[in-house]
């Protein structure tokens, strides 16, 4: 038996299982318990940020409310969270091309929570505006954002510690096609540090504050995933520790987007040239892709993406002690009526020694599908989405050691980026896949990917090799090919909440006034 929601007749058992599934699919992620705040935190603490060049030091300011106290297994939520990033003239210099004009900035503040002997820990997440780079004097960058709540599971101390921060730039100028290369620091507390943001009380609080442990400033991350602020492929948003005791405090994982005001982001509009459908949505997508040849990531800034979403469809087990739900929907990438990504530019060595900058887009070469196959008992669901999409790499400009080679009008690789297909007779040919997982208990809520609220996309991508790459004559397609092409590049995106454009009245939570989205997704690595 299939049920698809909007169904006439149903049995009522088939009927309450088609609207969990419903709501499963829809995503559609509460808000945690606010408690009033009692206390504010205001913490100044020394970082280094390495780079292959050479460590960089930051002054790191981080401001947030916390409740004083709260019961067990409440959840708590910090508030007015900012993240501040000091870098001095001389970082700036050093860091940032002199053709930048405004730099954009996303945060990743990994926030290690300690109660008595248990552990886990938090990821706080902020992005902001473009803002001017100096020609004199430091660069202050403040970024806010959403974070997860988190719920002592025992009376006693629940203590917040500053760890790990990772810090994206990307710079802009004053010509978008000459735009740097974008820029990651991965930062660790001055080894004076105190980088305790404050101390929760759980419950009667018979633990002391004192007695839980909390991450040693001086200590250097180690090598487990935890230790990393740009997460691990597998581990579910909100969460970079491994699994925790049942007497650890639970953090909620939520979508990397920002909360408040809407950072700069490209078109992402339903217009004559791309009609409204009955239940179209739209996104924003940003993220990282790896080029394994050259050991570094290209940043994909926030590009639109239009979806156009399919009916839930709800087939249960035999004694209907849960179900199968599937979903099918599709969509494109759209930038000013062409389905493609925003231009993006990436910095690699050319045969190891030579310092090259490409401005590329990924142009789709085919249909995208969105395909969710998830399993629910009624009280725990789990959902994989497959996104599928042949997309092709088009390079439109290059320097090579600062000087600009003309590629020609159809630098391309000579085919789509190619991901392992866990289903090659239904789905042949070369394209992408990404992939992403959410899970739900009820009346919790959703972590990881949803089609809805968005979250992390993963995937790996064989780079095909390049052709039509042309210097008034000279063949640059071996170039490309040997610097970039090749198997094993790790892409993560991050898809932000959806727009639900088709409603007659937009969510505000969700929508822009003119039902473009709202929440623009930060890149993790």
């Amino acid at each position: 038996m299939h049920l698809t929601v909007g169904a006439t007749r149903q049995s009522t058992r088939g009927r309450n299982a088609t609207i969990a599934a419903f709501v499963v699919l829809a995503a559609m992620v509460p808000a945690g318990a606010v408690v009033a705040a009692d206390q504010t935190v205001h913490v100044t603490l020394p970082y280094t940020c390495s780079l292959p060049s050479g460590d960089v030091d930051a002054t790191v300011r981080v401001s947030a409310s916390l409740p004083d106290r709260v019961d067990v297994g409440q959840a708590i939520r910090a508030s007015d969270v900012e993240t501040s990033v000091e870098l001095s003239e001389t970082a700036v210099h050093n860091l940032i091309d002199k053709e930048a004009t405004t730099v954009t900035a996303g945060t990743r503040l990994t926030i290690d929570v300690a109660q008595g002997d248990s552990t886990a820990q938090a990821l706080w997440r902020g992005s902001a505006t473009a803002q001017p780079v100096p020609s004199t004097g430091p660069l202050t960058l403040r970024t806010t954002g959403d974070v997860p709540t988190v719920t002592g599971q025992e009376d006693g101390g629940l203590t917040f510690t500053a760890g790990a921060l990772g810090v994206d730039l990307a710079p802009a100028a004053a010509t978008p096609d000459t735009d740097p290369a974008s820029i990651t620091l991965d930062c660790t507390p001055g080894k004076d540090a105190t980088a305790l943001l404050g101390t929760v009380t759980v419950g009667a609080g018979t633990g002391s504050p004192d007695d839980s442990p909390t991450a040693s400033p001086s200590s250097s991350p180690s090598a487990s995933p935890s230790s990393s602020p740009s997460g691990t492929p597998g581990q579910e948003d909100g969460t970079p520790g491994g699994v925790q005791d049942k007497r650890a405090p639970k953090v909620a994982g939520r979508p990397s987007v920002q909360a408040d005001a809407r950072p700069a982001a490209p078109r992402c509009k339903y217009d004559a040239g791309y009609p409204l459908g009955p239940m179209s949505l739209n996104s924003y997508v940003a993220g990282y892709s790896n080029v394994r040849k050259q050991d570094a990531a290209a940043l994909i800034p926030p590009f639109c993406t239009m979806l156009e979403q399919g009916s839930p469809e709800f087939e249960p087990y035999p004694d209907w002690s849960g179900g199968v739900i599937r979903q099918h929907s599709t969509g494109d990438l759209y930038n000013n009526g062409r389905k493609e990504s925003m231009p993006f530019t990436a910095t690699f060595l050319t045969f190891r020694f030579m310092p090259a900058k490409a401005t590329m887009v990924l142009e789709q070469a085919g249909p995208l599908t969105v395909d969710s196959l998830g399993a629910t008992d009624f009280v725990f669901t789990s959902t994989d989405t497959y996104i599928r999409v042949p997309l092709v790499l088009r390079v439109t400009k290059l320097e090579v050691d600062g000087t600009p080679l003309n590629v020609g009008p159809a630098c391309r690789t000579s085919g789509s980026l190619k991901s392992p297909e866990p289903d090659s007779a239904k789905f042949p040919g070369d394209h992408l896949v990404l992939h992403g997982r959410g899970e739900q208990n009820s009346g919790e809520p959703a972590t990881g990917y949803q089609l809805l609220s968005g979250g992390p996309l993963t995937g790996e991508v064989t780079i095909p090799a390049f052709h039509g790459c042309d210097n008034a004559g000279e063949n640059l397609d071996r170039l490309f090919t040997a610097a970039v092409s090749g198997t094993g590049n790790y892409i993560k995106q991050m898809q932000g909440q959806t727009c639900f454009a088709a409603a007659e009245v937009p969510n505000p939570d969700e929508c822009t006034e003119d039902r473009q989205p709202l929440k623009v997704p930060v890149p993790e690595r």
